[in-house]
């Protein structure tokens, strides 16, 4: 049998559920039974009826499969597979930094750690950001952490005046505004749209600004149109299925690599094959200590109440 037809079958006799990110290899989207943006993931992670969840995406997004479901086995296929973002913000650092202003609000992307939750009055999604910065009332200060190019993005959307963590992701902050503007200038006809996580001038040159969902909906509402896409470029695979005709081009790096757009490398971790061998063995597990786990589930309960 073919490694996807093992997969297949192993899913069926283990009652599992494979959830992917949009980031991942075009094969690993194509076995997966739903595949979506941190917001859509977290909401498919507590509807699942399954008793092992295997997790194509990274290490945060299995712990917040996992403490959505305490009691299911949550896998995911390489352990290694983390994100610069949330390491970008340590639990002892920004432990410190949210004791040293008692009275705010704490908003966090979900793109951190369950320590870092645990610390959390209320988590978000790029999906949802505004909108949960947004019910904070507007005498109440707030630190959003750990993305500094979202918070900014949302400072200048609401014109609330937050405390940001400096963190930020490596991929969004790897587009090359210089070979951006030169492929635009090449292409004047393509609109560019960009991911929130990406730094303000590069944001300063999009006709549209969202999530990862959120640029998929826009593309498809307007199929008629070109585009260059400046977000991580394993989205191209989900945006083409649902808009095969339309013309995109995914934004440049400042690498010189092979394809010059702004992969994860983390993302990439994960294979069809260390997908197999994870359900297969059900390992490795993603465990979250009861004490953290029940912490981190009030916010993240409280950014579900609030995306419905």
């Amino acid at each position: 049998m073919k490694l996807q037809e093992k997969i297949t079958q192993l899913k069926r006799e283990k009652n599992a559920i494979i959830l992917a990110h949009y980031y991942q290899r075009p094969e690993i989207q194509e076995i997966a039974d739903y595949v979506g943006d941190s917001l859509g993931l977290s909401q498919k992670a507590v509807e699942v009826d399954a008793d092992i969840i295997v997790f194509a995406g990274v290490h945060f997004m299995a712990e917040t499969a996992k403490i959505l479901n305490p009691t299911k086995t949550v896998v995911l296929p390489d352990l290694e597979a983390g994100c610069s973002l949330a390491e970008s913000c340590p639990p002892e650092a920004f432990s410190k930094f949210v004791n040293a202003h008692p009275d705010h609000t704490v908003i966090t992307y979900v793109n951190c750690s369950a320590e870092v939750k645990a610390l959390t009055d209320i988590v978000c999604t790029s999906s949802n950001a505004l909108k949960i910065v947004e019910s904070v009332p507007e005498d109440q200060p707030i630190i959003f952490a750990p993305d500094r190019n979202l918070g900014k993005y949302i400072m200048k959307e609401t014109g609330r005046d937050m405390l940001l963590w400096d963190g930020s992701c490596l991929v969004h902050e790897a587009f090359s505004i210089d070979k951006l503007l030169e492929l635009h200038s090449a292409y004047p006809d393509y609109k560019i749209i960009a991911h929130p996580e990406s730094e303000e001038h590069i944001l300063k040159t999009a006709t549209y600004i969202g999530s990862t969902a959120g640029m998929i909906n826009y593309v498809k509402k307007h199929s008629d149109q070109k585009f260059i896409v400046a977000t991580e470029a394993g989205i191209l695979h989900e945006m083409q299925q649902v808009v095969p005709n339309t013309e995109l081009i995914p934004a440049p790096s400042k690498e010189d690599n092979t394809c010059a757009c702004s992969e994860c490398a983390y993302m990439k971790l994960n294979t069809l094959q260390k997908l197999y061998d994870c359900l297969l063995n059900e390992s490795p597990q993603i465990d979250v200590p009861k004490d953290t786990r029940e912490k981190a589930l009030i916010p993240i309960e409280r950014m579900l109440e609030l995306s419905v």
